[in-house]
């Protein structure tokens, strides 16, 4: 189990260290820009924000904007560390979304540390596992943490690919 471990957590730093590259780079303007004219944003509401969502995708998938995909890498991450900790599951409602470049940081790093702990601490890893796939599937607690990694992996490359095309499109765009 050590050497799982030791693997989901080098794979974990991977992934955080190519987050920790474009949050040097990224500003709150960056956060709303809109990739498409089909985007999944934020939305400012009484009380703090809320997210473009829909329980079954639409076709085509709309593009989502910085601000929407932080927020999403709060939300199942939270999950996620919910059921690695055993603990009441957050309702997607219930995920806030802080709002800006400064706090966004600030809190994705709290969940990234909140995982990083428990996952050193868990000998659960052999467990079965209902996130994120039915509990039928047979997957286990290993199988979530490995997904874990290659979900912000993939959220932060889209994160990337939008700053690398919010710069390169011309001004006013």
């Amino acid at each position: 189990m050590s050497e799982v471990k030791d693997v989901l957590q080098q794979q974990l730093a991977t992934a955080w260290a190519l987050l920790d590259y474009h949050v040097q780079q990224w500003r709150d303007d960056d956060l709303f820009w809109e990739p498409a004219p089909s985007h999944w944003t934020m939305h400012q509401v009484e009380g703090g924000w809320a997210p473009d969502f829909a329980d079954v995708e639409p076709t085509p998938v709309p593009a989502p904007t910085v601000a929407w995909l932080t927020w999403h890498i709060g939300w199942w991450w939270s999950t996620a560390l919910a059921h690695l900790q055993q603990t009441d599951v957050p309702a997607r409602e219930d995920v806030g979304w802080p709002g800006t470049c400064a706090s966004i940081t600030e809190w994705l790093g709290e969940i990234h540390e909140a995982w990083r702990t428990a996952l050193s601490a868990t000998d659960r890893l052999d467990d079965r596992s209902a996130f994120p796939w039915p509990e039928e599937a047979g997957r286990t607690v290993a199988d979530m943490c490995a997904w874990v990694n290659v979900e912000l992996t993939k959220n932060v490359a889209e994160i990337g690919q939008l700053l690398i095309l919010r710069r390169a499109a011309p001004a006013g765009s």
